[in-house]
């Protein structure tokens, strides 16, 4: 819905949780299948190298059988045997065999990497337009495990299941055929041990470890969230005594995973057993045929021994099928989350192309409302505000006011429920995010520092910038003596989260990302929040120098020295602005006060 029109009575909630129901396990397979797409020359390849290597190993089993039998009956009767044949196709199915066992472990893990690779990639994309809305539900390490453990979990999907699939059944026709050839009596019990080895057992294994595997992609994800706590909140966890409570849900959590993988193991174990015992039973049966065929002159007896081997051979085929199975829920409970997250609707449909906005646009708020939850409290509520183009204002509150909220939906991250912002005259509506995030130049309280470069870290508010504008942003952003301390210069590497740098060089660093992104409007979120005195008045020099031609909107619980960057100030209370007025007018109170 346009921002102008009524609330919805359904309103957009940028933190609902993800899809309510995982895709259907059919529904989870057509997709795993369609996103893969552009590997399927890989995976066909894959496929068809594991087919040589079975069928090779089965010829080799068949002919090797015959050849042996042939010419220990060719010697007790003396008679003579072509043995250069036999010899010839026995050597070429040990050579199929070998290479296509090599090329097809080769390939299948190419394929699957590749696979893996541009599923992380696909999933990323989609993730990209749903922050932060529509990702505030998730904590960073079901994200995390989601992009990573959930993907890497699906290589289950081709490796084990499509591949030995595959190939377990045209090596099945394959040996029911030739079975149909030379002893057609043999058909039954053959496909009879192949059925209950190959289907039967699976959809049993496959069925009782259905809640386990299912569960265990779950809880799995939940230990590496309440990892990630533990090593986040350490400090936290240590000066409270909370470790051993900490550590006993770690435990209590691992302990129930273990024993979930156990049982599924043991399943595995078991249906692997069974699979054997299967295809001895098998194998008796065949003889049993075979025999009586022999003794009524219907099948030369090194027939019998071919058969017995082919036998063999292909129960090698279909006996990992129940093993393999046992995992299937868990890969299809991994695919679920992945197309969950996949299929969150966008909180804002952006357009093919997006309005023109002038050089010095103005910002107006028209009546906005939000909030980020159906049951919660509105976060804005009717907000009616402007900011003329250069014009410089400070939005003051307590925590809980609304004004990061009012800055996060001038940057189009949450949608609002009713009302609409305007930027240039055009509704956000009518703009691209990225156009408009372009436009704005956003100073936060904990700037987000990457494990680069300084020069890297500054370099992304304009990648095309060149090397005089980047020190120029440096210069002006008073960070010249820093820059002159690190021990590389520009090449130093600012650390994980920029752990090598404190707080008051993180928001210069910042301040010189906002002077090199030469966007018109500047966004102060809390600048000088938690930094001692002589470093805020550090940073005002470098503020000053951020503020200088642009229109302004400041965000702060408590103006103080920053009053010389603004004119005005508007007063939040409960999502509402109460008023609005110059800057003097309301510093004159605040001394009064």
């Amino acid at each position: 819905m346009k921002a102008s029109q009524a609330p919805a009575s359904e309103p957009v909630n940028p933190r609902t949780p993800l899809a309510e129901a995982p895709a259907a396990p059919r529904s989870a397979v057509r997709r795993l299948l369609a996103v893969l797409g552009p590997h399927r020359a890989w995976m066909a390849g894959g496929a068809a190298l594991a087919f040589l290597a079975a069928f090779a190993a089965i010829g080799l089993m068949a002919v090797s059988g015959w050849f042996i039998a042939a010419m220990a009956l060719a010697g007790a009767g003396g008679v003579a045997i072509n043995y250069y044949t036999p010899a010839a196709a026995i050597r070429a199915c040990a050579i199929a065999r070998s290479g296509g066992r090599y090329g097809e472990r080769v390939v299948t893990h190419e394929a699957t990497l590749r696979g893996l690779a541009g599923l992380r990639a696909w999933l990323f994309r989609r993730l990209i337009p749903l922050a932060p809305a529509r990702l505030s539900a998730l904590r960073s390490g079901e994200l995390f495990a989601r992009l990573r453990a959930d993907i890497d979990a699906l290589e289950h999907f081709y490796l084990a299941v499509l591949v030995p699939a595959a190939v377990a059944l045209l090596s099945v026709v394959m040996a029911l055929v030739l079975c149909l050839i030379e002893l057609p009596d043999a058909v039954p019990p053959l496909l009879l041990g192949v059925v209950v080895a190959g289907v039967l057992l699976p959809m049993w294994t496959r069925r009782r470890a259905r809640r386990d595997a299912a569960q265990s992609v779950s809880e799995a994800a939940m230990l590496r969230g309440l990892l990630l706590d533990a090593l986040r909140g350490h400090d936290d966890l240590l000066a409270w005594g909370g470790v051993p409570a900490h550590a006993a849900r770690i435990d209590a959590l691992a302990e129930r995973l273990g024993a979930r993988r156990g049982r599924i193991e043991r399943l595995q174990a078991v249906g692997g057993g069974l699979a054997g015992v299967l295809a001895q039973l098998t194998l008796l049966a065949v003889l049993a045929v075979g025999v009586a065929a022999v003794r009524g002159g219907a099948l030369p007896p090194a027939q019998l021994a071919m058969l017995s081997l082919l036998t063999l051979a292909l129960f090698e085929v279909v006996g990992p099928l129940p093993e393999a199975l046992a995992q299937w829920h868990a890969t299809l409970g991994a695919g679920a989350r992945v197309f969950e997250l996949a299929d969150t609707p966008p909180p804002f449909v952006e357009p093919r192309v997006g309005a023109a906005v002038p050089a010095a646009p103005d910002i107006a708020f028209q009546g906005v409302r939000l909030r980020y939850a159906e049951d919660a409290q509105w976060a804005l509520e009717g907000i009616d505000l402007t900011l003329a183009a250069g014009a410089r204002l400070a939005v003051v509150g307590a925590s809980g006011a609304g004004k990061s909220s009012l800055l996060g939906a001038l940057l189009k991250l949450y949608p609002v429920q009713a009302g609409r912002v305007l930027f240039g005259g055009e509704p956000l509506e009518a703009l691209r995010g990225d156009d408009l995030r372009r436009r704005i130049a956003v100073i936060a309280q904990h700037p987000m520092l990457f494990n680069l470069s300084l020069w890297d870290n500054v370099l992304l508010a304009a990648p095309e910038a060149g090397a005089d504008r980047i020190e120029r942003a440096v210069h002006l952003a008073q960070l010249d003596g820093f820059v002159a301390s690190l021990p590389q210069g520009y090449a130093t590497v600012l650390g994980e989260a920029g752990a090598l740098v404190s707080g008051g060089e993180a928001r210069r660093i910042a301040i010189a990302r906002a002077l090199l992104q030469d966007a018109p409007v500047l966004a102060l979120d809390e600048p000088t929040e938690g930094l001692d005195a002589r470093t805020v008045r550090d940073l005002y020099a470098a503020l000053s120098a951020a503020a200088r031609g642009r229109s302004v909107l400041l965000i702060t619980h408590r103006l103080g020295g920053l009053a010389q960057l603004v004119d005005e100030v508007a007063v939040m209370d409960a999502g509402r602005i109460i008023e609005r007025v110059p800057v003097d007018e309301y510093l004159a109170r605040e001394r009064a006060v």
